[in-house]
């Protein structure tokens, strides 16, 4: 397997806080109808949207903006963030495309976002493990949810993962993210440098206080759990949003039985978690690739659109995510084959089976006109950017 690895690095200006301005919600008001069928986008490269005519109506898409804005989007506002994320039932952690210098392809992260808009989906967690906001600085993670909040807030949920294993760090990027525009934040537990549960309700507490957010306990990535009774304690929080649970569905039920809200985090299991344990809905990595599938799972009890999916949801975490959605986004042409590193591709056998599996689903069933293999060739990796 030869890969091409660069190293140089390409400076670019860097973003300042201080000029960031926000700006006024245009946010659908409580009560207004909504239709998901109602915003239009073009599948495109990632150069960016490309115009299309609409097969539905007369209008077009450009490149300024490809949703139409004819009746209310899918999303509408509620009465208050906290209770409208509640009933957010699909919530996408978006993938952060990159240029070959390794920084952000904007045209292609507006692209999927506006698919994901098309497709039913209700918010987008930016910067999280999936959107890689590890190996991103704070300037660019800041700028991304700002880009997000800005351009596309009126029709989503932003939810920014300014969580941190040090509860300084984690204070200062939520007071950045709400400054620039976010609605709530996604908050991990202290993760390599553990601390008590005792210490988890101190930081906890201490970030809920900026704002409205989603709790993460994901021990698999962290080596700690967040344990029942911190949870309950910190749902007596008014601006405890719930938690996004990767533990399993029966924490989920236990969770769902006392009142408390619970996304699960687990793609394979949130059929169930949504339609037999209570959980509000799913943050998903695979409904980057089949957000309108996610849809229809999310709204309805389908046991057989649920083992159709499995296939392809195992793939995606075969290897650690987001391995598997860097890799087939890169497959379908929506995101330039470039990894930051330490993320490199599936291999190339795993790509051919990942091309199998989005036939066996149906391409119209998924972001992509079309889905190849690549070859090694192809792919960038990049050490500094």
């Amino acid at each position: 397997m030869s890969f091409t690895i660069q190293s140089k690095c390409r400076v670019s200006p860097r973003f300042s806080l201080k000029r960031v301005e926000t700006r006024p919600s245009t946010r659908a008001s409580v009560g207004q109808s909504v239709n998901r069928h109602t915003i239009r986008v073009s599948k495109c490269s990632a150069g960016g949207v490309r115009p299309e005519k609409s097969a539905r109506s007369n209008s077009f898409v450009t490149n300024a903006l490809a949703i139409e804005h004819d009746q209310a989007p899918y999303y509408a506002e509620n009465e208050g963030t906290v209770e409208g994320i509640r009933k957010t039932a699909l919530i996408t952690a978006i993938k952060t495309p990159y240029l070959k210098d390794g920084r952000f392809d904007l045209g292609a992260y507006d692209a999927l976002v506006e698919t994901q808009i098309n497709n039913g989906v209700e918010g987008l967690i930016i910067g999280g493990t999936t959107g890689e906001g590890h190996l991103m600085s704070w300037d660019e993670h800041i700028m991304l949810i700002a880009h997000t909040a800005n351009r596309y807030g009126q029709h989503l949920k932003v939810i920014g993962n300014t969580g941190s294993n040090s509860t300084r760090e984690a204070l200062h990027a939520t007071q950045q993210g709400f400054a620039v525009g976010m609605d709530a934040a996604l908050q991990i537990n202290p993760y390599y440098g553990k601390t008590s549960q005792a210490g988890l309700l101190h930081h906890f507490n201490a970030v809920l206080d900026e704002g409205p957010a989603i709790v993460y306990n994901v021990p698999g990535r962290t080596g700690q759990d967040i344990v029942p009774d911190t949870v309950r304690e910190l749902a007596t929080h008014e601006n405890f949003i719930g938690i996004k649970e990767c533990t399993g569905n029966d924490r989920i039920k236990m969770y769902s039985d006392e009142g408390i809200s619970c996304w699960s985090g687990n793609d394979d299991e949130a059929h169930d978690a949504r339609h037999l344990c209570g959980a509000k809905g799913v943050i998903s990595v695979t409904s980057n690739i089949v957000p309108s599938l996610f849809r229809t799972m999310m709204d309805i009890q389908d046991e057989e659109l649920n083992q159709k999916l499995q296939p392809l949801i195992n793939w995606m975490f075969r290897e650690p995510n987001p391995i598997g959605l860097n890799t087939i986004l890169a497959m379908g042409g929506l995101c330039k084959p470039v990894f930051r590193l330490p993320y490199c591709p599936m291999s190339l056998a795993e790509r051919e089976e990942a091309v199998r599996l989005i036939n066996d689903i149906g391409l119209e069933n998924t972001i992509f006109d079309s889905i190849n293999a690549l070859n090694d060739d192809d792919i960038l990796l990049r050490t500094t950017f």
